[in-house]
């Protein structure tokens, strides 16, 4: 028990070894040492958040060393739930993929689990560390696996997709690194507590200035804040369904608890609110980047580029929440960061299940949907009414609480684009809707019988169980979302 929260990073590690040398062997082994490796590391992270929720902080020392010299494993109420969230995402991804990875990647398979599992040990490295340099590396790790996952999709555009993702993505962990190599240079420490702590009484320094707008600059770049989005929409279009489906609802938030850890944790929010004074520039960009990524998706008649913007959009109510200067707002802002994971899931596995029957997500292909695949569409849609912020599913509960923190704080606008972008929402998913439903059983003409019998074309039984259930746990957060707010996020911010 005392080992749980090094496990929750270990286990995927070592399956990712093990996975790659069982190719060697067998290659169908693979995919039980993957299933095996991240279920140990959900068993484990439920069990860190129940001792944090009963016991308080977890300090877990790598080797036994003390820091700030070693490095710490800090597990407080905030990162113990991401941890749940990001490796029950990941666990139930790899068991609704089985089939969608052998279509994709015929021989790769093998392959496509190890670099899976590094992606996951990187993620969740991210969320458990305490120490900023280590978190460096493990952003890395993390981007130099989505890379090659990105590359391993559309054969003719995913390759661009990945060397554009590159680029960026150098360049943001280029940013992050010349902020951390600042904060040493005035701290001497790269412990997130200790740095904390001497940073206390150098709050006018511009070195600190110079490194939190580095290390800021950094994580929006790889959240894909607008306008440092760039990448995102073709990155997640073209990759490997099995990999869209865990890169989209995890990868920009875990990016966000990132930036709000540096925000509550090493600077202080009093520097940031009181000394910087920056939260009105920053909920004005947030405005903007809502507003954008709902016009954007729009425009888009592929599905799953539409819902690549509807993240890019995501991420404006996540950051503007978490700029707001007040509870409410940050409150609004982390939850939503558990909120948004799910929504996005149930999403992406919705589009996974058409592309492993129809092969394509383009919106005219879509026609008759809901009679060829109606869990999946019964899954979808319950999905999108949690986008567009429909009571009592979970994304209406992070969206009052945005609205109530921007009324708070006087950012009308805020609470403006909100409404504005989930309107927007409101239209994209009912035209999808017209198209699967109301378009079903026309011919090319345009007529046709509407009663006509469809052939009922679903996916496969492991894939329709996981975005059923993911799906209707959309409905259960929303029903505890007070439960979550007063147990973990209330507390945390205390």
């Amino acid at each position: 028990m005392d080992n749980y929260p090094a496990l929750i990073v270990i286990a995927p590690l070592l399956a990712a070894l093990l996975a790659g040398l069982a190719a060697w062997i067998e290659e169908r082994l693979s995919y039980p040492i993957a299933l095996v490796g991240l279920a140990i590391s959900v068993f484990s992270a439920f069990n860190v958040l129940m001792q944090v929720i009963g016991s308080g902080t977890i300090q877990y020392r790598m080797a036994g060393w003390a820091p700030p010299i070693g490095i710490e494993y800090r597990i407080d109420l905030l990162n113990a739930m991401v941890l749940l969230l990001v490796s029950g995402i990941g666990f139930l991804n790899l068991v609704a993929s089985y089939k969608s990875v052998d279509q994709e990647t015929n021989d790769r398979s093998a392959s496509f689990y190890t670099v899976y599992l590094l992606f996951m040990t990187g993620l969740l490295g991210v969320t458990a560390t305490g120490d900023l340099f280590n978190l460096y590396v493990l952003i890395e790790i993390t981007s130099l696996t989505s890379y090659a996952m990105v590359a391993l999709g559309d054969r003719d555009r995913g390759p661009l997709a990945s060397l554009n993702y590159v680029f960026v993505g150098v360049i943001g962990a280029s940013f992050y690194l010349l902020g951390v190599g600042y904060l040493y240079m005035q701290t001497g420490s790269l412990n997130m507590a200790d740095t904390a702590q001497i940073l206390q009484s150098h709050q006018g320094s511009s070195i600190v200035l110079t490194a939190f707008i580095l290390c800021i600059i950094g994580l929006w770049i790889k959240m894909a804040f607008f306008p440092m989005h760039v990448w995102l929409p073709n990155a997640y279009s073209y990759s490997p369904v099995a990999f869209s489906r865990v890169v989209a609802p995890l990868m920009t938030k875990v990016m966000v608890y990132v930036m709000i850890r540096l925000m509550v944790t090493v600077f202080g929010l009093d520097y940031i609110f009181k000394t910087l004074n920056l939260a009105d520039a920053v909920v004005w960009l947030a405005t903007i980047a809502i507003i954008f990524g709902a016009v954007m998706a729009l425009s888009q008649k592929n599905l799953k580029k539409m819902l690549t913007y509807i993240i890019v959009c995501e991420i404006g109510y996540m950051v503007g929440g978490a700029w707001m200067g007040n509870q409410l707002g940050m409150t609004g802002a982390i939850l939503h960061i558990l909120n948004d994971a799910l929504m996005t899931f149930a999403l992406f596995l919705a589009v996974g299940n058409m592309v492993y029957k129809l092969k394509t997500v383009d919106l005219t292909d879509l026609k008759g949907l809901f009679g060829k695949m109606p869990w999946t569409m019964a899954g979808f849609v319950l999905a999108a009414f949690s986008i567009i912020g429909v009571p009592p599913t979970c994304g209406f509960f992070s969206k009052w609480y945005l609205i109530l923190g921007a009324f708070e704080a006087g950012a009308y606008h805020f609470a403006a684009a909100l409404v504005i972008s989930s309107l927007i929402c409101a239209v994209l998913f009912f035209k999808v809707f017209e198209i699967c439903f109301f378009e079903s059983s026309r011919g090319n003409s345009g007529q046709g019988d509407l009663h006509a019998t469809t052939t009922i074309e679903e996916a496969p039984i492991s894939m329709l169980i996981v975005s059923g259930l993911v799906s209707l746990s959309l409905i259960v957060a929303g029903l505890y979302s007070g439960t979550i707010v007063n147990t973990i996020i209330l507390p945390f911010l205390k």
